[in-house]
């Protein structure tokens, strides 16, 4: 039977018993496991010989309550879910137990974490970035796994294990998506049956649209609250709002491809 540890002791404990030479993966997750997760685990157990989970909806990083109290998970569909992937152990502590500390102590990125997500939710990167690094300080794993739709928070993740020297790799998976191209996400449950529908125009005006300019203006026209589209190294990053639902997703720009079609 898959372990559930919920202190730092139990957590311990498994290591000491079942880690010790073997590789060890690691996937951190809020909880509200949809196929997104499901995909990130399937390559922690492809490449390693153990994989954990660890399950904490981390409030330090919202900047907004209400987002934070709607927030829509649950805990035994989870462990149902993980359980028949065939993950090695679960790690889900409490707020006391990953805050002794009561977020007195912080780490925070003065360049990357202060446009896009960074200008739109004051915080947040702080409060992602403490939690990151006191769960795979706790995991102590050969490797962690993040997807892509959150890839701001990528990047800043790989900056601060390269700035603070931890030894794990920090692998980077592509974006999982939903059969008309939504990148997957626990927040889609929230979404009405004719929002979800209207959804799936983000990803494609994100991929399609000559410049940012031209994306905003289609999202407005298809009724999202556009916070933002911007071009940063060489991708296209969007964050909308859909029924008071916030979604955000990137692509790569197609250069090449533009740049042929401009031609023609």
């Amino acid at each position: 039977m898959m372990p559930v540890c919920r202190s730092i002791e139990d957590w311990m404990s498994f290591r000491s018993r079942k880690v010790r030479s073997r590789s060890l993966g690691f996937v951190p997750t809020m909880g509200g496991l949809h196929e997104g997760h499901s995909s990130l685990v399937r390559r922690s157990l492809a490449e390693n010989e153990l994989t954990a989970v660890s399950i904490f909806l981390n409030r330090t990083q919202f900047n907004n309550a209400a987002d934070y109290e709607t927030y829509p998970a649950n805990f035994e569909q989870d462990l149902a879910l993980l359980e028949e992937l065939g993950v090695d152990a679960v790690f889900a502590p409490d707020y006391e137990t990953v805050y002794p500390d009561s977020y007195r102590y912080k780490v925070s990125e003065s360049e990357d974490s202060l446009s896009m997500e960074g200008t739109q939710r004051p915080g947040h990167f702080d409060g992602v970035l403490t939690v990151v690094l006191k769960l795979l300080n706790l995991s102590a794993a050969n490797r962690a796994y993040f997807g892509e739709k959150d890839y701001q928070q990528l990047r800043l993740v790989k900056g601060m294990v390269e700035a603070f020297f931890l030894p794990v790799e920090i692998v980077g998976c592509e974006t999982a998506r939903a059969d008309d191209g939504l990148a997957l996400s626990s927040r889609n449950r929230r979404l009405s049956e004719a929002a979800r529908v209207k959804a799936a125009a983000l990803p494609r005006i994100l991929c399609d649209a000559a410049s940012p300019e031209e994306a905003i203006s289609e999202l407005a026209q298809e009724g999202f609250l556009v916070e933002y589209v911007v071009d940063e190294g060489g991708r296209r990053f969007g964050a909308v709002s859909l029924e008071g639902v916030r979604l955000i997703d990137n692509w790569p720009l197609r250069v090449e491809e533009k740049m042929k079609e401009a031609r023609e």
